[in-house]
């Protein structure tokens, strides 16, 4: 006899309820922002962005995902990580400033049609197996966050400066909404797996970022951004390296470094230098001579002469 699982109102309503809170975390950084609470914006985006990651485990935890729970997600983010950032930023240094009512309008309709792109990718099945490795763009949450990065690092120095001047701040959201909507791959923190000798350095980091995150919270947040930044390049040479090697697409990492070190043995490597590749084509044009050499003995003893050495 076949039992359907059904669960009580309250569990199925918990998901919706952290994505709700989320939404108004998000938004009330406007708010700490009109009142020139730069701490306080900071504070209410990124606890938006730890329960936006949280709302969709939870749901799949309890078993408790519905259609509406995403539609809620997708609006919770485009508030959070889009309108929101976007006032932010303009209630802060944009103020009266057309142009930089312009540029939050291109950075809120960016981030929103990212959102769309991400949902339309969801029900792609033709996408190839290791692209569930990687997202398409910069993810909403981080997008958010790195876009008031400007607001942080003028926190965390205590004052203007050239990062807080409105072209700049200007550039910075229209890279940042760029990167959003762009083909850049970065990596999916739901898939990165940690090979078992660095479970403890990796645990051993964590408790140093919990540690500066408590004592310097804007310069742990400040360079917690960069890394993310810097981690991009990479991101998109794996994606690259994976795209090139379908053999590696379902074989776990330690395989897939195997793969590279054998590739490595094989001679894939960088061109030699103009002087290192003329000393290997000379080693090989005596090699060639010296091989002329023994065939032209070989036929003159084939024909019993001799053969008169230079």
């Amino acid at each position: 006899m076949n039992e359907t699982r059904t669960n009580p109102p309250g569990v199925r309503f918990l998901p919706n309820a952290v994505t709700v809170l989320a939404m108004c975390a998000g938004l009330s950084a406007v708010q700490f922002a009109l009142n020139q609470q730069l701490e306080g914006a900071i504070a209410a985006t990124a606890v938006a962005a730890v329960l936006d990651g949280l709302d969709g485990r939870i749901a799949r935890l309890l078993d408790a995902t519905s259609k509406m729970g995403a539609e809620l997600d997708s609006l919770s983010d485009a508030m959070s990580f889009g309108v929101a950032p976007a006032l932010t930023l303009y209630a802060w240094q944009l103020g009266g400033n057309r142009v930089g009512w312009v540029v939050a309008l291109i950075f809120a309709v960016c981030m929103i049609l990212r959102l769309a792109r991400f949902n339309t990718l969801l029900d792609d099945g033709e996408q190839p197996s290791f692209s569930k490795e990687f997202f398409v763009g910069v993810p909403a949450p981080a997008a958010g966050l790195l876009a008031l990065l400007p607001i942080v690092i003028t926190a965390a120095a205590g004052g203007d400066g050239w990062w807080s001047a409105q072209p700049t701040v200007m550039v910075w959201m229209l890279a940042i909404a760029a990167l959003a909507v762009s083909r850049v791959p970065t990596l999916s923190l739901k898939t990165v797996k940690v090979p078992a000798k660095l479970v403890a350095p990796l645990l051993v980091l964590v408790a140093l970022l919990a540690a500066g995150i408590v004592t310097y919270p804007l310069i742990s947040l400040t360079i917690a951004l960069a890394g993310y930044l810097v981690h991009v390049p990479y991101a998109v040479y794996r994606h690259h390296w994976l795209a090139n090697h379908p053999e590696a697409w379902e074989v776990p990492p330690r395989e897939r470094r195997a793969i590279r070190r054998s590739q490595r043995r094989l001679g894939l490597r960088p061109p030699l230098r103009r002087r290192v590749a003329g000393a290997a084509r000379r080693v090989r044009l005596t090699r060639r001579n010296i091989d002329r050499d023994r065939e032209s003995r070989r036929s003159y003893r084939a024909l019993g002469l001799r053969h008169r050495s230079k």
